[in-house]
C-alpha cells in the first residue's frame, strides 16, 4: 500500500453517527495528498473511513502515501510532496517549530511504546539500565516514553548509553545482542517476542497515563491549513465515521482492518495493538478538545522536544493545535 487512490460511491453505508454532508462536498471532491504511518494507532480510523466509503461521501478524494517514521512525514510535507499527514508523538515536534498546524487528534498512544530488555545481558529491571546501552529511534513516541520512564525512576539520559537507529535497525540490533534494552513501539514488539524468547517487556507508556499521555493526530502544512478549512472539515466528517465504527463495533472494525488492510498481522497481535491505544466516542473527543486537555497533553510532549532537541522559540501547543475546526463540525 505504498500509494493508493480511492474513489468511492455515494451509496456506501453510513457510519454509526455520520454528519450532514455539505452540498459542495457532493458536487466537487477535494483531492488531498495524505501521508501516514501504517500502524493501527495512527491509521485505524483512516482505513475504516475508506471501508465505509466515507471519504468520497464527504467530498474528499485522498491520495494516500505510506511512510516509515513521523520524521519522514514532516520532511515530505515540508518538501510539498504531501498536503497533510497523520502520525504519533512527532505531531508535538515540528508544529512547535512552526512547521504545520494540527487540526485533528487520532488516538492516545496509551501503551504503544514499550521497554524490552534481555536478562541474559544483565538487565532484569529498570534499575539495571544504569550504565547500560539502550537503543531507540530519537524524536519518536518511543523516545518520549523512554524519557518519561527515566525521569519517573529518578534517572536521565546521562545515566544510560542512549543510541538512536531507525526502528527496524534498532530491533535487529537488539535481537543480535548489540543492546540489552530497547524502547520501541508496537508492532515491533511482535518481532522481538518471536526472535528473542528470553526478552521481556518491563514497562509501557500506560504507566504514565494520563499525566504523560502521548497524542497522535493529523497536521496540515501551514499553507494548506490557511487556505482549505472547508476541506479539513470534510476530512474530520469522514474520520468521525471511522472512529464511530471503531468505538461502536470494535470487533467488526478490527476484523475488517486486519483482513483488508493488515493481512500480515496475526489476530492475537492485532488485538494486542488495539489494547495498547485509546480512542474515544466523538462526544468525549469534543470534551477533551474544548476543556483544554488535548492542548495540555500536546504541550507536555512539546516540552520534551524543546528540552531534548533544543528547539528555540517554540510555538506553544495552544497556537499550533487548532481545536476549532473539529468543534465547528461536532456541535455536541
Amino acid at each position: 500500500m505504498d500509494r493508493r487512490k480511492f474513489v468511492v460511491t455515494a451509496g456506501a453505508a453510513l457510519g454509526a453517527s455520520a454528519l450532514p454532508i455539505p452540498a459542495l462536498a457532493q458536487a466537487r471532491a477535494a483531492k488531498v495528498r495524505v501521508g501516514y504511518l501504517h500502524t493501527l494507532a495512527v491509521d485505524g480510523q483512516l482505513w475504516l473511513a475508506d471501508h465505509l466509503g466515507a471519504w468520497g461521501r464527504n467530498g474528499v478524494e485522498p491520495d494516500f502515501k505510506e511512510f516509515k517514521t513521523g520524521l519522514e512525514l514532516f520532511k515530505a510535507m515540508s518538501d510539498n510532496i504531501i498536503d497533510m499527514l497523520v502520525t504519533g508523538a512527532v505531531i508535538s515536534n515540528f508544529p512547535a517549530r512552526g512547521q504545520g498546524k494540527m487540526f485533528l487528534v487520532n488516538s492516545i498512544e496509551y501503551a504503544t511504546a514499550q521497554l524490552w530488555v534481555r536478562e541474559d545481558m544483565g538487565v532484569a529491571q529498570f534499575a539495571d539500565l544504569r550504565g547500560k546501552r539502550v537503543v531507540t529511534t530519537a524524536g519518536t513516541t518511543a523516545h518520549v516514553f523512554l524519557d518519561n520512564a527515566l525521569r519517573e525512576n529518578k534517572m536521565s539520559a546521562a545515566d544510560i548509553e542512549l543510541a538512536s537507529l531507525p526502528m527496524a535497525d534498532a530491533v535487529n540490533a537488539f535481537i543480535g545482542g548489540s543492546y540489552p534494552a530497547i524502547a520501541l513501539w508496537v508492532p515491533f514488539n511482535i518481532t522481538v517476542r518471536e526472535k528473542v524468547p528470553q526478552a521481556k517487556k518491563i514497562l509501557d507508556a500506560g504507566a504514565f497515563y494520563p499525566n504523560a499521555a502521548i497524542v497522535g493526530g493529523w497536521a496540515a502544512s501551514n499553507a494548506y491549513y490557511a487556505n482549505n478549512k472547508p476541506t479539513l472539515e470534510r476530512i474530520i466528517r469522514a474520520w468521525i465515521e471511522g472512529n464511530d465504527m471503531m468505538i461502536a463495533r470494535a470487533n467488526d472494525a478490527l476484523g475488517i482492518l486486519r483482513s483488508k488492510y493488515y493481512p500480515q498481522v496475526p489476530e492475537r497481535d492485532f488485538k494486542e495493538q488495539f489494547g495498547a491505544m485509546r480512542v474515544f466516542p466523538t462526544a468525549v473527543w469534543r470534551r477533551l478538545y474544548s476543556n483544554g486537555t488535548i492542548t495540555e497533553w500536546l504541550q507536555q510532549v512539546t516540552d520534551f522536544f524543546v528540552r531534548v532537541a533544543k528547539i528555540e522559540n517554540p510555538v506553544p501547543a495552544s497556537q499550533y493545535f487548532d481545536p476549532n475546526v473539529f468543534l465547528s463540525v461536532v456541535k455536541r
